[in-house]
């Protein structure tokens, strides 16, 4: 497995899994606490990736972006999109669809994770730090409309994703 970094946020991955699999049972019964938890940490998880990762690593490559940092930000407009409305059977489905894909991307030998890590090299304590420390995400309630709805489709098409909502 990979370094310190790529430990943090692996982790952290499998933290959110398992809020997500406690949500949702099998009997179909929600646990708000749970989801509740399991939201607020992906936002966080993704801010975390675009505001302290993304960056760590563009500075080290020049102001270049690493080539998968596009498809890992759509992934994250999707799936932030996913998390406005209250969630569905298909709603959840589309966020395990998606993490099912993007996680490997950023968690595989020689993946994101790894690659940011050999770029930041010495500086690997200074952004785990960052990460360790990174602010908790403020929640606003679920919001239920057309307009939502519509914008969450969009994302999730610009992402390559076509799960009926």
């Amino acid at each position: 497995m990979g370094g310190k970094i790529h430990r943090y946020l692996a982790d952290d991955h499998r933290r959110l899994d398992a809020l997500l699999e406690r949500a949702i049972s099998n009997s179909g019964k929600v646990d708000a606490e749970a989801l509740g938890q399991f939201r607020a940490g992906l936002l966080k998880h993704i801010g975390m990736e675009e505001k302290v990762l993304f960056p760590a690593a563009r500075k080290q490559r020049g102001g270049d972006p690493l080539p998968v940092a596009a498809k890992l930000r759509l992934d994250h407009g999707a799936l932030t999109a996913l998390l406005v409305p209250t969630p569905t059977a298909p709603i959840v489905a589309a966020i395990r669809g998606i993490l099912k894909v993007h996680n490997p991307i950023e968690e595989d030998p020689g993946g994101m994770y790894d690659q940011c890590e050999e770029l930041v090299g010495a500086e690997t304590d200074q952004i785990l730090r960052q990460l360790e420390y990174y602010p908790e995400v403020k929640v606003v309630p679920y919001v239920d409309n057309l307009f939502v709805m519509d914008a969450t489709r969009r994302a999730l098409a610009r992402a390559g994703y076509d799960f009926a909502l």
